[in-house]
């Protein structure tokens, strides 16, 4: 099955969700949610997230220089962003027991 389009509407969901407990950069992010278990995620989906996040207000950024190349920009949650993420995360919630409801009842059909 493609996931393209259920990534889509839940990259926002997630990124906040790995960055909750610890900043992080763009490769860090993307490594977290492959390592989570969204191995499908893009590097471009990724990036464009946080930089839309960043713009909406949800996240903070910051530089640090690197022995080992550029320098990485670092994104963290701020207060509006943790605001997002549980009003995220109970639409989420309540979404999927809503669908896992419709597909037992399918299922009993």
């Amino acid at each position: 099955m493609d996931t393209s389009q259920l990534l889509k509407g839940v990259l926002d969901l997630a990124v906040l969700a790995v960055l909750k407990d610890e900043d992080g950069y763009g490769y860090d992010v993307l490594r977290r949610l492959r390592h989570g278990g969204m191995d499908e995620v893009g590097d471009a989906s990724v990036y464009g997230t946080l930089r839309r996040l960043y713009r909406a207000g949800y996240l903070t950024s910051y530089v640090v220089p690197s022995d080992e190349g550029p320098h990485r920009k670092y994104y963290g949650m701020n207060d509006a962003g943790r605001e997002r993420l549980v009003e995220s995360e109970k639409a989420w919630r309540a979404f999927a027991e809503t669908l896992d409801g419709i597909l037992r009842k399918g299922a009993a059909a």
